[in-house]
């Protein structure tokens, strides 16, 4: 009998606290990058009950109004119900934000090619061929559950749900195949006039069976579906928001290393976000060019650094190509100077609130996400 590998991966809805605080982050980002793309920009949020806190560093000419940015960033996501303390038109922003370092300023604010990064740090990038976002199956369809209940609650008017909502996949491999899901959990907020078994039937009818292919369902598959039972309380009513603490679900479920560093807030010069994002551009072009079925990047930097000082990658044995003839391939395809690859990328767009929710990687139409580079890697292992 073979014996069966398990993985679990989560997401979560934008309207958990900790996305909330990530889509205001990044708001604030993109309000920067709109009016002068050589901002410098790390804002941190904290949201609970009606407050918002913003802090951090900011160097730009951008102005804007930030609470106004605030509001409109809560707006979107949806908590706008009077009955709620933490509604777009009622909380109260504190902000705490400043100029950034003027040493750290020196050690990136350089001519285009010769930015460095803008700290030390280790980043990590992953693609694999399971799916058509060459992520892990589980992980994209954890995704695709948050973001169906999202549309039936903002496309399809379904008024009962609310923004707050998780969910998990955990799936049976045979080797790197997925053959079956074991468990599905969805828990979803909602209002005080829906019942439980409504809930249930409404996502074994309208979520499940839009998201879920039937073919990774067996009778013995278990669902749980609001399983604690009334979820009315949510959001950053109930629980505080943090940005950067959902770098998990941001990346790759549980399937790669992570170098630690959370990505909203920050712009381009964080090497902790742009690094690997790069990484992830690199990986991606790698499986796409059939060159490897799964293959995880790994990139080094010390701060004010323009050259990385690790730069590798590993298959996990699925390469289809001579090993070191792609490991040499990787500065000649992809050069990692961050000055250059800002610039390939063009991350100097205000295109960050857009990555927020449902995963950074999922997005087809992001610069990191294109597979543009598959046969200048496969004219360099040939």
């Amino acid at each position: 009998m073979t014996q069966l590998n398990h993985m679990s991966s989560e997401s979560v809805g934008e309207g958990h606290p900790d996305k909330v605080a990530d889509y205001i982050s990044d708001s604030i980002l993109d309000a920067c990058l709109a009016q002068d793309p050589a901002s410098h920009v790390a804002c941190e949020t904290l949201v609970k009950s009606n407050c918002v806190v913003l802090a951090g560093e900011i160097t730009t000419n951008a102005r804007f109004n930030t609470e106004e940015v605030v509001r409109n960033a809560i707006r979107e996501i949806g908590y706008t119900y009077p009955e709620m303390a933490f509604s777009a038109d009622k909380v109260f922003v504190l902000n705490l934000l400043t100029a950034q370092s003027q040493e750290i300023n020196n050690a990136v604010s350089k001519d285009t090619e010769e930015i460095g990064a803008g700290d030390q740090g280790f980043f990590f990038g992953y693609a694999c061929n399971e799916t058509e976002e060459f992520l892990p199956l589980p992980y994209v369809l954890a995704h695709k559950l948050c973001k169906k209940l999202s549309d039936e609650r903002k496309i399809n008017g379904v008024k009962w749900l609310r923004p707050d909502c998780k969910s998990m996949v955990t799936m049976a491999y045979d080797g790197w195949n997925p053959v079956a899901i074991e468990n599905l959990v969805i828990s979803t907020q909602h209002s005080a006039d829906v019942s439980q078994q409504d809930i249930v039937a409404f996502c074994e009818k309208e979520i499940i069976p839009a998201v879920i292919p039937s073919q990774y369902l067996t009778k013995d598959t278990q669902f749980y579906i609001n399983s604690s039972g009334s979820f009315v309380y949510g959001g950053p009513e109930a629980d505080s928001g943090l940005t950067g603490r959902k770098i998990i679900v941001d990346t790759y479920g549980g399937w790669a290393h992570h170098g630690g560093g959370a990505f909203s807030g920050k712009d381009p010069s964080k090497v902790d976000r742009s690094g690997a994002y790069f990484c992830r551009w690199v990986a991606k072009n790698i499986v796409a060019a059939k060159l490897a079925d799964r293959v995880e990047v790994r990139l080094a930097y010390t701060i004010g650094g323009t050259t990385p000082i690790n730069y590798d990658l590993t298959t996990y044995g699925t390469e289809h190509c001579d090993l070191q003839k792609l490991q040499k391939a990787l500065p000649e395809v992809f050069d990692a100077r961050p000055g250059v690859f800002l610039k390939r990328l063009k991350m100097f767009q205000p295109i960050y609130r857009k990555t927020t929710q449902f995963g950074h990687f999922t997005k087809a139409d992001l610069p990191w996400e294109q597979t543009d580079c598959v046969e200048a890697l496969k004219c360099a292992c040939c």
